[in-house]
């Protein structure tokens, strides 16, 4: 991004039309880019000076200034000195409190005896006073990561971007809406999406609509476009507060925007903390709901809602929706609200800040608000999705034989369940008239007549284990008890298998 004095905008029939560079201008970049590699090792003030006399040449001084902007972030900078400058300065500075500097004599003194202290020369001393000074700095390196024609492109992008940071709304369609909400959700904006004919609208509200004491969010606009001009095709219409006048902003894929490929956006993975903590916090739960980021969106009217999360059921083709409504404006509030009534025929979860205090009206809309201060209860959110656990299961129960005879001579509970697409707890309460269930393993009872055959009192445990692994019987604790045996542990050299008493 440029800063805003450098940004060049045509407001001819009251639009705002920003001045991109071509193919004309690769020449001028290409004379920046040089500048810069012909002054490695020179102070920055002499930089400058050959940068000023390319403004006086270029038809416009400005995209001079926007292309060195874009490199001095390439080019490193540092102070050149016999002594540390500031170590400089402080003996110079206490010497001349004692001597005194009027006159060039007293100077020359000062230097001297500065020097003496320093371990150094006055020629050193009087180089290091000020070496740290910008533009005293010599430039050390200078490795661009952009050739001129990429210099144009990232200079094309970054006045953009530039130009968005008075923006108060944004109106973007896209060949790619998922990855523009969902970096709308990184950058924690806030949006709708509304139906078009032809497909749908993403509105990103801006600052001055909802934040009128400032513009922070206007950086953010100018990231989103990163992210917007990925898209194979894209159009977005920003409302710009041009120091009072309100003026419109149309950008396109037919515009000289393209994504650089360098300098990517440290976004952050989650909308907020909150949502972050939650996610991290329940997968490790290891429940029987997968937790789906951003999953497709909802129809909520003539709008389109995308909540922040989706809990979906492993035994069976179940979706419940999770929202998490944080730190919003009351008109965000009530927007959301509005959009909460319009969506019909899903399950949907939504937590709420206790401070927003819209909890009963959520709970009104048959939709369950489970409140939170702070942190997502991991308990309320295991509790909801039990509602619908127990419904499932219930549900998988009824579709089920009362009895059931597996093919296999010897399965896990676990395994059955997932050869039914049901979970495990469908399967209590069944019978099974082939095999007998030691723990969570079903046995046909001669497989467990020949390994009891197989297992003495005194055989080393591991040895029983062998046995039971070869059948693919992996309780072995369960299987020992069911045969008569337990193990007898003989300090850290293993156990041995005795008959029970």
């Amino acid at each position: 991004m440029l800063t805003k004095d450098l940004l060049r905008v045509s407001r001819a029939g009251g639009g705002y039309h920003p001045q991109f560079a071509d193919r004309e201008h690769r020449p001028l970049a290409a004379r920046v880019l040089g500048t810069y590699q012909g002054h490695v090792g020179e102070p920055h003030a002499r930089l400058q000076s050959s940068l000023s006399d390319l403004e006086t040449e270029a038809s416009d001084f400005k995209l001079v200034r926007g292309f060195a902007k874009l490199l001095e972030r390439e080019a490193m900078f540092e102070p050149r000195a016999p002594v540390p400058p500031e170590r400089a300065r402080t003996v110079a500075f206490e010497t001349a409190e004692t001597v005194g500097v009027a006159t060039e004599a007293e100077r020359k003194t000062v230097l001297d005896r500065a020097a003496e202290r320093l371990d150094a020369t006055p020629d050193d001393v009087a180089t290091s006073l000020y070496a740290d000074l910008e533009e005293r700095q010599p430039l050390v390196a200078f490795d661009s990561r952009w050739d001129p024609d990429e210099l144009v492109a990232q200079y094309n992008l970054s006045l953009a971007q530039t130009a968005l940071f008075d923006a108060t709304e944004l109106r973007v369609r896209t060949s790619d809406p998922r990855a523009l909400v969902s970096a709308v959700k990184r950058l924690r904006l806030m949006y709708e999406i509304h139906k078009t004919d032809d497909g749908r609208e993403v509105v990103v509200t801006g600052p001055d609509a909802l934040f009128r004491s400032t513009r922070r969010y206007g950086t953010r606009f100018a990231r989103l476009l990163r992210t917007v001009v990925k898209a194979d095709s894209w159009r977005l219409v920003a409302t710009i507060d041009d120091y009072g006048t309100e003026r419109e902003l149309v950008l396109s894929d037919a515009d000289p925007i393209r994504p650089p490929g360098t300098e990517p956006i440290g976004d952050v993975t989650f909308d907020s903390d909150v949502e972050r903590e939650f996610a991290t916090r329940f997968e490790a739960l290891e429940l029987d709901w997968d937790l789906v980021r951003e999953p497709e969106p909802l129809a909520a009217g003539a709008r389109v809602m995308i909540p922040d999360f989706a809990f979906d059921y492993r035994h069976a083709d179940f979706r419940v929706f999770f929202e998490i409504m944080g730190f919003w404006t009351p008109e965000y509030v009530a927007k959301k609200l509005s959009q909460l009534d319009a969506v019909d025929d899903v399950q949907l979860l939504v937590a709420v800040d206790e401070t927003l205090g819209v909890g009963e009206e959520i709970s009104a809309r048959d939709h369950r608000a489970i409140p939170y201060s702070g942190s997502i209860r991991l308990k309320d959110v295991r509790d909801a999705l039990r509602r619908y656990e127990d419904e499932l299961v219930a549900a998988s129960v009824d579709s089920l034989p009362n009895e059931l005879v597996p093919d296999a001579d010897v399965i896990s509970i676990a395994d059955l369940a997932a050869e039914h697409g049901v979970s495990e707890d469908a399967l209590e309460g069944k019978s099974f008239p082939r095999h007998r269930q030691v723990g969570r393993t079903l046995i046909r009872p001669a497989v467990l007549t020949e390994v009891g055959d197989e297992i003495e009192d005194g055989m080393a445990y591991s040895d029983a284990k062998s046995t039971f692994s070869e059948r693919g019987i992996e309780d072995d604790s369960a299987l020992l008890s069911e045969l008569g045996y337990v193990v007898e542990w003989e300090g850290l050299g293993g156990g041995v298998v005795r008959r029970r008493e």
